[in-house]
């Protein structure tokens, strides 16, 4: 038609092009992915602008369609990203990460509110992705009577009264692997997930079989994995098989739930006990699923987090060597008591350890391991001002908050001496706050004390010494979502003869 405009004479329509099917397939996924892109988006732009007359959300960036600031919030200096977004916006500020609209708080005041006086409109939650490979009947994500009769078991099995008897369970993990650092560079990150999966172990399910939980740790690795990838359900994608070994991981948790139900005798105790004594109560027994979803839960919130700190814990007291001096003659003391009274390290032990345990709190505000924590609005809500549509996350910020100067002086300097004296209300929640809040933090603080007790003083039968050395000059930190040293924190373990 076009050379009918430039000739006096129509000329012949010139035959049509052959149809391959190369053509004809790459033509289809062309319309199929332009077709999908312009739903996504004409969702996107639907859901933003689902807002009623006269209430404003919280101003903020809201990012692509689908993927939001995702790539931006996991890629980079968690603090860059909370303090350029504050810096703009305030303290209040929306976002979506995760596939999930959210609204971040970075305020104490704020952080309260929604953990602890108005709870009720705040549920625990997850991004869906989250929820899938946790398990949808875990603790974290309920309230109500669900959520009541679920804490009540849960800190059954994480109460001082408890723990206290699993000093000596945690000490001899110790025992086992800290002589295998001997004249040897070490992965810090991994060898910390190692302790911290087994005392996760014991948590969970007291007496333990080898067998048996050699298998539940491999398939926890491979979920562990997936876990913070995107949520893409694809063949050959980290998320896929985190999910397929999930799957595998339930299955095997029912068959141990099942022995146990059928033999007490089996060996109990731990979380998996406590859960399995509501059976002789019909309107508090728990099926096998709320049992193994509250089972991975638990070795979930156990594991990398703690891991995490003990990491840091050991880069803050290389990179302080007066501290280290400080807390090994405060462990030093104690071990001498020990071999004077020619006994083992008790739970009385850990809580005569002021200096141990304030370099902990200090290291739990400094690297802010968790970021935030997740909450849902149960309904709109009305916020500081600004208007919260039912279904949006609300991220308090932990972090923000403990590396505000207003709240803590020279925030980017380690200074266990902060916690020597009171500290203004709401300001340091590392485990939450409210009803909510982590049930197993008293544990994560003993396997803590426990390990700096040995690694600080004599551990091995041949009266050795422990002091470590970092590998390398890179210091930085990398993100995976957890801040940790770069590369694990490769260090150097030299036994010295006292």
């Amino acid at each position: 038609m076009q050379l009918q405009l430039f000739f006096p004479f129509p000329s012949p329509s010139p035959p049509p092009l052959p149809q391959t099917p190369t053509l004809i397939i790459t033509s289809t996924l062309f319309s199929s992915f332009f077709f999908f892109f312009l739903v996504v988006l004409v969702l996107f732009s639907s859901h933003q602008r689902r807002q009623p007359k006269g209430k404003i959300l919280p101003p903020g960036s809201m990012g692509w369609p689908y993927i939001g600031e995702t790539l931006k919030f996991y890629t980079q200096n968690p603090d860059s990203f909370f303090a350029n977004r504050r810096r703009r916006y305030g303290d209040t500020f929306k976002t979506h990460i995760l596939g999930c609209p959210c609204v971040m708080i970075s305020s104490p005041e704020a952080a309260r509110i929604v953990l602890v006086t108005k709870a009720h409109l705040f549920k625990p939650t997850y991004p869906p992705s989250k929820e899938k490979m946790i398990g949808p009947q875990a603790l974290f994500f309920h309230q109500g009577a669900y959520h009541s009769r679920l804490k009540k078991l849960v800190l059954a099995a994480f109460l001082p009264s408890v723990i206290r008897g699993s000093v000596s369970e945690i000490e001899q993990i110790v025992l086992k692997f800290l002589p295998t650092w001997e004249n040897t560079t070490i992965n810090t990150l991994q060898e910390m997930k190692r302790y911290a999966f087994d005392v996760a172990m014991i948590s969970a399910f007291g007496h333990k079989r080898d067998s048996e939980m050699k298998g539940i740790k491999q398939l926890y690795q491979c979920l562990e994995k997936g876990y913070n990838s995107m949520p893409l359900d694809l063949p050959g994608t980290p998320f896929h098989k985190a999910m397929k070994a999930r799957k595998q991981l339930n299955e095997t948790l029912r068959r141990l739930i099942q022995e146990r139900r059928g033999n007490e005798k089996a060996g109990g105790g731990g979380l998996l006990g406590n859960l399995l004594g509501a059976k002789n109560h019909k309107v508090d027994q728990l099926s096998d699923s709320q049992i193994a979803d509250n089972v991975i839960g638990v070795i979930f919130a156990a594991h990398d987090t703690t891991a995490s700190v003990l990491t840091w814990v050991l880069k803050y007291l290389h990179d302080n060597r007066d501290l280290l001096e400080a807390v090994t003659r405060e462990q030093d003391g104690i071990q001498r008591k020990i071999i004077e009274e020619n006994r083992r390290l008790t739970w009385d032990d850990t809580r005569h350890m002021p200096l141990t345990t304030r370099v902990i709190q200090e290291t739990l505000r400094r690297a802010s391991i968790l970021s935030f924590t997740f909450r849902e609005a149960v309904e709109d809500v009305e916020f500081e001002g600004y208007y919260i549509p039912k279904g949006w996350k609300v991220l308090p910020l932990f972090r923000t908050i403990h590396h505000c100067a207003d709240f803590f002086p020279q925030p980017e300097k380690f200074d266990p001496s902060r916690f020597e004296v009171p500290l203004r209300p709401n300001t340091f929640i590392p485990f939450g706050n409210g009803v909510h809040s982590c049930p197993g933090s008293e544990l994560a603080k003993l396997e803590m004390l426990v390990l700096l007790h040995h690694l600080t003083t004599s551990y091995s039968p041949s009266n050795f010494d422990c002091r470590w050395q970092v590998v390398g000059d890179e210091d930085g930190i990398q993100y995976g979502p957890f801040p940790v040293p770069k590369r694990g924190l490769p260090v150097k373990v030299t036994p010295l003869q006292k």
